[in-house]
């Protein structure tokens, strides 16, 4: 059995915590049954000692795989693990692994799961909905959580469009990041965030794109947290200049989020390189499907 699930976007902007979009980048597990437990990583993490030693994957697995399987009917399992999200980069790579580990569980316990079902029980381990919703759903994701549940509403990004994405050589601690965000917000400052946030979903919704630049302007937590990477601001105004139709912080960073039309994409993409020959530039299509689960 495959696995795959897509890098994620989230916060986009002033959207913090509740909008989210799925990227073409995918991490993907093979599953075999086997005589003896066993993990082999390729990709991102395949020199870290410690993602075998305490694997995120293999904790959320065993812990829904033993709900679902009786103790004598319990198998053990071969993980391949291959790898394409950078780790700590603001790009999903937690919520992918949250989402396609429970995913496999409900899978080689033989149990059918509803990817409305996956996505709460997703967030027993991730609170924030923003990354988990478009790693289940795929494409432009707006969630928000009542009575412990998710409630989310999606729309597909036309192929007309690209994500170029700008990924330092460091990452952005996600933890620490918070601990430097405002304890209270003023009430010009909380309204400017809600209009911006609902003038970019509706934005994304009825694809009126040349108001992405001034709908994904945020003042509650993109500037604080880019003051850890300075030159993130120097990454966003030269995208802005160069095509960008939005320029938003990946999550917590350390990546940096670009949409753009698909002809600029190129252009853009070569701009930035030259300008941040240290950073990685990868030029990507919106993945609309989310995961997605092979025999």
């Amino acid at each position: 059995m495959e696995i795959r699930v897509p890098a994620t976007s989230a916060n986009m902007g002033p959207g913090f915590d509740t909008l989210g979009v799925a990227l073409a980048l995918y991490n993907k597990v093979h599953i075999k049954r086997s005589k003896f437990f066993s993990i082999s990583i390729k990709g991102e993490g395949a020199n870290n000692a410690r993602l075998k030693g305490n694997n995120l994957f293999v904790s959320i697995f065993n812990e829904n795989y033993r709900k679902l399987v009786d103790i004598k009917k319990r198998e053990k399992f071969r993980f391949t693990f291959y790898n394409e999200i950078p780790l700590s980069r603001g790009l999903g790579s937690s919520s992918a692994v949250i989402v396609s580990a429970i995913a496999a569980a409900y899978a080689m316990a033989g149990v059918v799961i509803s990817k409305e079902k996956l996505l709460n029980l997703a967030l027993t381990y991730e609170h924030h909905p923003d990354n988990i919703t478009p790693a289940v759903f795929g494409g432009f994701n707006v969630a928000v959580i009542e009575n412990k549940k998710v409630i989310s509403l999606k729309k597909e990004i036309p192929a007309t469009l690209k994500a170029v994405v700008v990924i330092p050589n460091k990452p952005i601690s996600t933890s620490h990041s918070r601990t430097k965000l405002p304890r209270k917000l003023s009430i010009p400052d909380a309204v400017f965030n809600i209009s911006h946030s609902s003038l970019l979903t509706a934005a994304i919704f009825s694809e009126q794109w040349d108001v992405l630049r001034v709908a994904a302007k945020d003042r509650i937590h993109q500037d604080m947290r880019m003051r850890a990477m300075p030159e993130l601001f120097e990454v966003q105004k030269t995208a802005l200049q160069n095509g960008a139709l939005m320029s938003t912080l990946s999550g917590s960073g350390s990546t940096f989020f670009n949409m753009t039309y698909a002809e600029d994409a190129n252009r853009l993409a070569k701009i930035l390189q030259v300008k941040f020959p240290k950073f990685s530039i990868k030029i990507l299509d919106f993945d609309n499907n989310g995961i997605d689960i092979q025999d």
